[in-house]
């Protein structure tokens, strides 16, 4: 194998902090029995907070991986960081409720179980920050919260990329002779039907791997190994 990493990326997580850690065991267990000699790379595919029990919790796990120097680590907004972001700037007023409403009650209850009235400072800046996509280029992966548009992918912008649900996108035939044509796009988003990761194409172009963690579903890894063909799914 090369030096390239294994790609370990992760659905929603909606607040299931415990789901997230046993998922993340479950990596390091199936990276060290098939890949001990290449890196480990993980990439979270957004939506951390609301709906769950611990969205605080999920955010202070993924902070602290970030300062590990023994795995790579990418996280990406989601539109729910977005949402909980826009509740929390400029136009708190205009956005507060619309983020309660979509779930932000359970985030803000996840915050005062630590006796904080809100989320620090420290959490809203680091959401901020955080990227809507990451390119692969040399192994042409798309990793992004909710998707791209196909005719103007790399340069959709961060609102498709966090919140689309476009026909054109899920349908990879609208790919072909385009700037996508050679790409495959993992992403979440949109809960599959059954709980499985979904995919699209000959040969697969587009992994959905929103599977529902947080409502009743599971949490899912999806295994991009260089060199290999196959992509294997984790679940906790």
């Amino acid at each position: 194998m090369s030096d390239q990493p294994v790609i370990y990326a992760i659905g929603d997580v909606h607040g299931e902090r415990m789901r997230l850690w046993e998922l993340h065991e479950k990596i390091v267990a199936h990276h060290l029995k098939f890949f001990r000699s290449a890196p480990l790379k993980l990439i979270h595919l957004g939506d951390y907070v609301d709906r769950g029990p611990d969205s605080a919790g999920v955010i202070e796990l993924l902070m602290s991986l970030e300062k590990r120097t023994n795995i790579q680590i990418v996280n990406l907004r989601g539109n729910h960081e977005q949402m909980m972001s826009e509740a929390h700037g400029e136009f708190a007023n205009d956005f507060h409720l619309h983020w309660l409403t979509n779930g932000g009650d359970a985030t803000v209850e996840s915050y005062i179980t630590r006796g904080q009235d809100k989320p620090p400072e420290t959490h809203l800046e680091w959401i901020k920050s955080l990227p809507t996509m990451h390119l692969e280029h040399d192994r042409k992966l798309a990793f992004v919260h909710a998707g791209v548009d196909p005719r103007t992918f790399p340069y959709c912008g961060e609102d498709i990329h966090m919140w689309t649900r476009s026909r054109r996108f899920f349908d990879t035939r609208h790919w072909e002779n385009g700037p996508l044509a050679e790409w495959t796009v993992v992403h979440g988003h949109t809960p599959t039907d059954n709980f499985k990761p979904e995919l699209d194409g000959q040969p697969t172009q587009r992994f959905n791997l929103d599977t529902g963690a947080v409502y009743g579903g599971r949490l899912t890894a999806g295994v991009f190994a260089p060199g290999v063909e196959t992509v294997d799914f984790l679940f906790s």
